[in-house]
């Protein structure tokens, strides 16, 4: 009996403060993206617009690891019983997503580039929990950032290879 609830607690637990940091992490993603979209122009092709008059170019990269909570935890292994879509997992993946890109944008503005080309993206888990469930996911968004003629370079020397935040 002890037992149930002691599980009870923590699934409680973990639903009720994986929720409010869920929450707390989509509101600063909401405002850094707000504050990005008119800063650095993402773009998925490999080359540059062609009326840019390319200055300077960098390998940009932005990395964020993100642990699976308890209760998505208890979520996706009853999902593994009946099958379908992992909804809890989602919302994982998507953060991750977003905050690597935000990431990397800041490392790109940083050096006053205006928009980063051939954007791409990995994902990875990197830690395994009991039976081989997922941990931790880790996203790595890089690209190219390009400083046009006119605009401020920071590029000159480079210190910082990535931007924790």
């Amino acid at each position: 009996m002890i037992e149930l609830i002691t599980f009870l607690s923590l699934l409680v637990l973990g639903f009720f403060f994986g929720q409010m940091a869920e929450r707390r992490h989509y509101r600063s993603i909401r405002a850094r993206e707000k504050k990005f979209r008119s800063e650095v122009l993402l773009i998925q092709t490999r080359t540059p617009p062609a009326q840019e008059k390319v200055q300077q170019v960098q390998l940009v990269m932005g990395s964020v690891v993100i642990s699976v909570d308890y209760f998505k935890r208890f979520l996706a292994g009853l999902r593994a019983l009946f099958g379908g879509r992992v909804r809890s997992y989602e919302t994982l993946v998507d953060r991750a997503r977003r905050e690597a890109i935000l990431r990397m944008q800041q490392q790109a503005g940083k050096l006053g580039a205006g928009m980063v080309i051939n954007v791409r993206m990995e994902t990875a888990s990197i830690s395994k929990g009991e039976k081989e469930t997922v941990g931790s996911i880790e996203v790595l968004a890089y690209g190219t950032a390009i400083i046009t003629a006119g605009a401020p370079s920071a590029l000159a020397p480079s210190r910082e290879l990535f931007v924790r935040g």
